[in-house]
C-alpha cells in the first residue's frame, strides 16, 4: 500500500494542535514529527495552513440494509459517511428483518465486508423473545460493538417492555448496552389527548407528543436497571434538559459505566424549525424546544454527555410527505456531521480540540475500539484533512445519500473537507474517489468494561 507524508499540517489531537509532520505506512500511522523526511517512494501531502484530524466515529446510524434498500444501503450511506470525514459506522439492528439473531447479524457483517468505503460494526437487535439468543454475543465481544434495545419505542417487533427480558440481559450481558429511551405509554397518551383536542396535527406537535417525560421515565428506567446489576449502559440521543440531572461528569469517561450522546440535529434545530422544515426534522426522540438545545450544549461541554453521533436515518421524500401518522420518523445526516460542527467553532461555542474530543476519542474509549479515534503512532490511519478557509455549502448536486436530501440544504458551512483516509488509504480526495479497497470489521478490547460484581 502506499505510503503518505504530511508535510506542516495543523494536526489535532488530545487537546492539542500542534503544526507536524505524519508518515503513514500501510494501513497504520509510522511516524509523527518535526521535520520527517523519506526519498523512497512516499506520496507527499502539503499540509500548509490545513487540518488534520482523526477520522470521526459515528456509534448511530441507520443503512437500512438489508430488506429497506430502497431508503439507503451500506454502499451508498458509507460513501456519503467517508466524503464527511466518518471513517468509521456503528450500525442499528432494525433492517429487515430486524438483526436478532446471530446469524441474521452476521450477515449484515458480510455485506459491508464487501460494500462499505468506511469501518463498521453492527448492534446485536433484543427483542421481547430472544434474550437467549443475545446473550450468545458474549462469546462475540471482541467483533461487536454492542447490543442494542428500544426501551419503550417501537420499531418494528424490537420495542421490549417485557421486564423479564430485560432484567435477563441487563443481568447477564457483557457487551454495552445502547439504549433508544423514550416511554411508549406516555406517548399514547400524549398522542390521544392532543389528538382529541386538536384533530388534526402538524409537525410541531410531535414534540408535545414525545416529549421530555417520555423521555426521561425511559431513561430513569434504564439507569435503574443498569445500576442495579452494574452493566455498561450507553443511552443514545439525549435530547431533554430534564434528562441531563441523571448523568454526571465527576469520573473520566474510561471510568463511567452509564455514559449518554448527544445528536448533532439536536444541537442544531430546536421546535422552531418546525415551522420551515416541517416532517423533514421529524424523528424520534423529537427535536423540542430550544431551552433543551441550549441546556445539551452545555452538557456536551461540561462532560456530562460523552460523545456526538448522528442517528443518521434516510428516508425518501416522499416518505417524509402526509399526515402526521404517515410522515415517517428520521433525517439523513452523516455527510455533514463534523462540517456542522465546524460551524459552531466558527460561531465560537466549541473548540476544534473538543469537536475531535466528542466526536473521535471519546467514542473509541466509550465502545473500547482498538486502534482508533486518536492519531498515534502504531494506530490505524484514519484520518481527515479540513481546509477551514474554504466555505462548502450543502446542494442536491453534492448530496451523496441514496435518498438524495438533506435537512442541511443551502447551508453553508466554514470549511470543506478535502480527503478522507480510511486504513491508511486515500478513499476521497478533492473530489476524486479510490473504492477500490473496502473498510475494516472494528475489533473491541474485550476487557473494556468488566463488570466489578
Amino acid at each position: 500500500m502506499e505510503k503518505y507524508l504530511f508535510k506542516n499540517i495543523q494536526i489535532v489531537n488530545e487537546g492539542k494542535i500542534e503544526v507536524l509532520d505524519l508518515l503513514t505506512d500501510g494501513e497504520r500511522i509510522e511516524k509523527i514529527g518535526h521535520q520527517l523526511n523519506y526519498k523512497s517512494d512516499v506520496t507527499e501531502i502539503n499540509g500548509e495552513g490545513k487540518f488534520l484530524l482523526p477520522g470521526v466515529i459515528d456509534d448511530q446510524v441507520h443503512f437500512r440494509e438489508p430488506g429497506l434498500t430502497h431508503k439507503a444501503t451500506i454502499y451508498t450511506e458509507s460513501k456519503a459517511a467517508v466524503a464527511g470525514g466518518v471513517t468509521s459506522f456503528m450500525e442499528m439492528p432494525n433492517t429487515v428483518p430486524n438483526a436478532l439473531t446471530v446469524e441474521l447479524l452476521e450477515d449484515k457483517y458480510s455485506i459491508a465486508a464487501q460494500h462499505s468505503l468506511a469501518n463498521y460494526s453492527f448492534f446485536m437487535g433484543v427483542s421481547n423473545t430472544n434474550a437467549d439468543e443475545v446473550l450468545k454475543v458474549n462469546k462475540l465481544k471482541e467483533n461487536i460493538c454492542g447490543i442494542k434495545i428500544f426501551m419503550g419505542a417501537s420499531t418494528g417487533n424490537m420495542l421490549v417492555d417485557n421486564y423479564g427480558t430485560l432484567e435477563k440481559i441487563f443481568r447477564e450481558t457483557e457487551l454495552l448496552i445502547a439504549t433508544h429511551c423514550e416511554d411508549e405509554k406516555i406517548i399514547k397518551e400524549n398522542y390521544q389527548r392532543i389528538k382529541k383536542e386538536k384533530g388534526i396535527l402538524t409537525p410541531a406537535d410531535h414534540a408535545l407528543i414525545r416529549d421530555e417525560n417520555a423521555c426521561y421515565e425511559s431513561s430513569l428506567s434504564a439507569i435503574q436497571l443498569a445500576k442495579k446489576y452494574n452493566s455498561r449502559l450507553h443511552i443514545l440521543h439525549i435530547s431533554t434538559e430534564k434528562e441531563l440531572q441523571l448523568f454526571g461528569n465527576m469520573f473520566p469517561l474510561k471510568q463511567k459505566r452509564i455514559t449518554a450522546e448527544v445528536c448533532v440535529h439536536h444541537l442544531h434545530f430546536t421546535a422552531d424549525d418546525y415551522a420551515q422544515l416541517g416532517y423533514k426534522i421529524k424523528c424520534n426522540p423529537a427535536i423540542k424546544a430550544p431551552h433543551n438545545k441550549e441546556a445539551l450544549w452545555k452538557a456536551l461541554l461540561d462532560d456530562r454527555l460523552d460523545l456526538i453521533a448522528t442517528d443518521h436515518a434516510p428516508h425518501l421524500p416522499s416518505e417524509k410527505d402526509g399526515d402526521y401518522e404517515h410522515a415517517h420518523a428520521g433525517l439523513p445526516l452523516v455527510q455533514h456531521p463534523l462540517l456542522l460542527m465546524l460551524h459552531y467553532y466558527q460561531q465560537g461555542d466549541i473548540s476544534i480540540e473538543k469537536i475531535v474530543e466528542k466526536m473521535s476519542h471519546a467514542v473509541a474509549d466509550c465502545f473500547g475500539i482498538q486502534n482508533r479515534g486518536y492519531i498515534r503512532e502504531g494506530y490505524f490511519a484514519d484520518l481527515v484533512m479540513v481546509d477551514l478557509k474554504q466555505p462548502s455549502t450543502v446542494t442536491k448536486e453534492n448530496i451523496l445519500y441514496k435518498c438524495g436530501w438533506s435537512p442541511l440544504e443551502g447551508f453553508i458551512f466554514p470549511a470543506t473537507i478535502t480527503h478522507t483516509f480510511v486504513n491508511g488509504k486515500m478513499v476521497y480526495g478533492n473530489g476524486v474517489w479510490d473504492e477500490s479497497v473496502k473498510g475494516q470489521r472494528l475489533k473491541f478490547n474485550p476487557h473494556h468494561h468488566p463488570r466489578k460484581d
